[in-house]
């Protein structure tokens, strides 16, 4: 038997924008917290799902007293929209005022390039000085492994991927306490379900051997 898949983040937009669309009313976080599931979208993810619409201008909160709400009509998405095309109908515009004045300055460009000795020789001079330049580059490729700007861009990727990976584990973790809180009686099953998905015992928060804070020389 198939396992179910999961919604993706615009899915899950999608059905929290349903549950204002439907209802066209001001909800509580803790309102769309019990209203999610019966939409799909896990009441663990309807802050973060509710906040990215918010940020999008989807949706509109507001602080009335000591409590937060949020709401959205359908309307508020049509004018988000017309906003959309009205902006980028404007940068569709100056992108083409911008067109025309490039190619009007190609062709003045053009005016006093006409072929001669003068000029093959300038070119030829610049194609040398050009094969020059990627001999160096490639050059200093070579050695780019002991850049210092290199080694700390990959220390910092590593700490984020590193970071990223407990989180999700801690994910893990609160999804696991909550399925043996909520189904106590499907201990077995889900512990069978875990094994099949690679969660066993040795299941873990990922360790990390600090890195040196910089490119040791040879």
């Amino acid at each position: 038997m198939s396992k179910k898949r999961g919604l993706s983040l615009e899915e899950k937009r999608e059905k929290m924008l349903q549950i204002f669309y439907e209802s066209q009313d001001f909800f509580l976080l803790k309102e769309l917290e019990k209203m999610g599931p019966k939409k799909g979208v896990i009441s663990q993810s309807v802050k973060d799902v509710v906040q990215s619409l918010v940020d999008d201008d989807l949706v509109s909160k507001d602080k009335i007293g000591t409590s937060v709400y949020f709401w959205s009509l359908p309307s508020c998405a049509g004018n988000q929209l017309r906003n959309v095309h009205q902006k980028l109908d404007s940068e569709l515009q100056n992108s083409g005022t911008r067109h025309a004045q490039l190619v009007e300055q190609c062709e003045a460009l053009k005016k006093g390039r006409e072929e001669s000795d003068e000029r093959e020789a300038a070119l030829a001079d610049l194609k040398a000085i050009q094969l020059k330049h990627n001999e160096l580059k490639n050059e200093l490729e070579k050695y780019r492994d002991n850049d210092p700007a290199a080694f700390e861009a990959m220390r910092e990727a590593i700490e984020v991927a590193h970071t990223a990976a407990n989180r999700w584990t801690d994910n893990i973790f609160t999804l696991k306490q909550w399925c043996s809180n909520n189904f106590p009686q499907a201990k077995e099953q889900l512990q069978s379900m875990y094994q099949e998905i690679g969660i066993t015992d040795e299941f873990d928060y990922l360790e990390m051997t600090p890195l040196p804070s910089k490119v040791v020389a040879d």
